[in-house]
C-alpha cells in the first residue's frame, strides 16, 4: 500500500497548471444546471478552476453571476477548454475584439474559423458588441466591410474576400435559459422522451403554442413525412392548413406524391384508404400520379386547371401556404416541384424559416434532423414520431430544445385538431 506522500499535493497540482484565464457566467446558471456542467467540462478537458466570485439570485426571475479562474497545463489545452465552455455562455473577463481574416477562396472558410451554435451570439468588433443574425449551428460568421453587422453563413456560400471570424476570442453566446420563467410556460420542454408521458396534457400545450403563433407570435412550420398520408391523417392535416395553423410546409417527394395519389386514386402506396386492402395495379398509382403532375407542369398548375381538387398540397396552393419539397436519391419521378439539388434546397429553406417561432415535425427522421440543423435555439420544436429514437437523434445533433411525443400520427393530429377547435 503506497504512502500518502506519493500522491501529488494540491500545491504540486497547481504548479503544473501554468496558464489561466478569468471567465464570467451570467443568467440562470444555477437552476439550469449550467454552472456544474461547465465546471465538469473544465476538469474533463484537463483543466482546473477556482470560483473567485459568485452571486446567486434568490427567485426564479433573478439571474446569477459567477467569476471563475480557469487554469490549464498549456495554452492549447486552455484554448480547447475556453472554446468548449464558450458554447454555454462563458465569456473571458478581459475583453478583446474578435479576430478577423479574409476568406482566401470561395466555398471554404480560413483555417481556424469560429464554428457557430444555434444559440444567440454576439461578436466584439471595434470595441462594440454586435448581434449575429441568421443564427444557425455549424456555420461560420461573416462580418460586413463596415464592421457594423454580422451574420451566420454556410461554408458552401462564403465568397473570397469576405471577413470571417476566427476562433472564440471576442465572441459570446447567450444560452437559452431553460429554467427561466418565459420558457417554463412551455413546461413540458424539460420532460424526457417517453411513450408513457401524459399525451393529453402535452397536446393541449402544443395547441396553445400554435394558437399563440397564429395570433401573431410568429410563424408555424410543419415538417411532415408520408406517414401522414399512409395513416389516414391527411384530412386532419388539411383542416389545420385551412384554419391557418400551418404557415410553411417542408416535406419530401413522398408526402406530396402519396397525397396526390390519394386524391387521384384513393390509395396510398397502392393501399385503399377506404377499405385498407390492396388495389389491382395499385403499385403503379404513385408513378401515374407523378407522371400526371409532370405533364401539367407543377402542383399549382394541377390545382388551377382543376385536375387536383383535394388533399394537403391542394390546400397549400388554395390557402397560399408556401411549401418546399426537398429531394433525395430515393425519389421516383420526382414531382416537378421537388428541388433535387440538396445545397440549393438548404439555401431556399434558410430563406423561408426567418420568422418561424414554432416547428412541428411529424413522422420523418431525416427531414426533421435536416430542418433542426437550420433552426435557431429560440424556435420551439415538437417532434412527433412512433419511434423515440427520432427525437433522441434530433437532440444528439444539437436541436436540444426539441420536445418529443412518442405516438402514431393519426391519433396525435386528431386530438390536436380537437384541442384547437375546443378553444377557438
Amino acid at each position: 500500500m503506497g504512502d500518502i506522500t506519493d500522491k501529488p499535493s494540491d500545491l504540486q497540482k497547481q504548479s503544473s497548471l501554468s496558464v489561466s484565464e478569468e471567465i464570467e457566467l451570467q443568467g440562470h446558471i444555477i437552476d439550469s444546471l449550467l454552472l456544474p456542467k461547465i465546471l465538469d467540462e473544465i476538469t474533463v478537458l484537463g483543466g482546473d478552476f477556482s470560483i473567485d466570485e459568485i452571486s446567486i439570485g434568490h427567485s426564479r426571475s433573478d439571474s446569477s453571476r459567477a467569476q471563475i479562474k480557469v487554469t490549464a497545463p498549456d495554452d492549447e489545452t486552455l484554448q480547447t477548454i475556453l472554446t468548449q465552455i464558450a458554447q454555454h455562455g462563458a465569456v473571458p473577463l478581459e475583453q478583446h475584439d474578435c479576430l478577423l481574416a479574409q476568406a482566401d477562396m470561395g466555398g471554404a472558410f480560413p483555417e481556424g474559423f469560429y464554428c457557430t451554435t444555434n444559440q444567440k451570439t454576439e461578436i466584439r468588433v471595434d470595441g462594440n458588441w454586435i448581434p449575429v443574425s441568421l443564427q444557425e449551428m455549424d456555420c461560420g460568421i461573416v462580418v460586413s466591410k463596415d464592421h457594423k453587422s454580422a451574420h451566420c453563413l454556410p461554408m458552401a456560400d462564403v465568397q473570397e474576400g469576405e471577413l470571417v471570424v476566427l476562433g472564440t476570442r471576442g465572441t459570446r453566446v447567450f444560452p437559452i435559459d431553460r429554467g427561466a420563467p418565459e420558457v417554463a410556460g412551455f413546461s413540458f420542454m424539460n420532460s424526457t422522451v417517453s411513450s408513457e408521458k401524459p399525451k393529453g396534457v402535452t397536446v393541449r400545450e402544443i395547441a396553445a403554442e400554435m394558437r399563440r403563433a397564429k395570433q401573431g407570435a410568429g410563424k408555424i412550420l410543419v415538417v411532415a413525412g408520408p406517414a401522414v398520408v399512409h395513416t389516414g391523417s391527411r384530412a386532419y392535416f388539411s383542416e389545420l392548413i385551412r384554419e391557418g395553423y400551418v404557415n410553411l410546409l417542408f416535406a419530401g417527394n413522398a408526402l406530396a406524391t402519396h397525397d396526390i395519389e390519394e386524391s387521384f386514386y384513393g390509395t396510398s402506396l397502392g393501399i385503399s384508404m377506404e377499405h385498407g386492402g390492396s388495389c389491382e395495379e395499385g403499385h403503379e398509382h404513385h408513378l401515374r400520379a407523378i407522371n400526371r403532375i409532370r405533364r401539367l407542369g407543377s402542383i399549382q398548375n394541377a390545382v388551377e386547371q382543376g385536375a387536383l381538387t383535394s388533399g394537403i398540397m391542394y390546400e397549400c396552393v388554395k390557402n397560399q401556404v408556401p411549401f418546399l419539397l426537398a429531394g433525395s436519391i430515393r425519389d421516383d419521378g420526382p414531382l416537378p416541384d421537388v428541388i433535387t439539388d440538396t445545397v440549393d434546397a438548404q439555401r431556399k429553406m434558410r430563406e423561408l424559416v426567418e420568422g418561424v417561432s414554432f416547428c412541428l415535425m411529424i413522422a420523418t427522421t431525416l427531414h426533421s434532423i435536416a430542418v433542426g440543423n437550420l433552426l435557431p435555439a429560440s424556435v420551439r420544436v415538437v417532434c412527433v414520431d412512433i419511434n423515440p429514437a427520432t427525437v433522441t437523434k434530433l437532440a444528439d445533433r444539437g436541436t436540444f430544445q426539441t420536445v418529443g411525443l412518442v405516438t402514431d400520427v393519426e391519433p396525435f393530429l386528431r386530438v390536436l385538431l380537437d384541442e384547437i377547435n375546443k378553444s377557438s
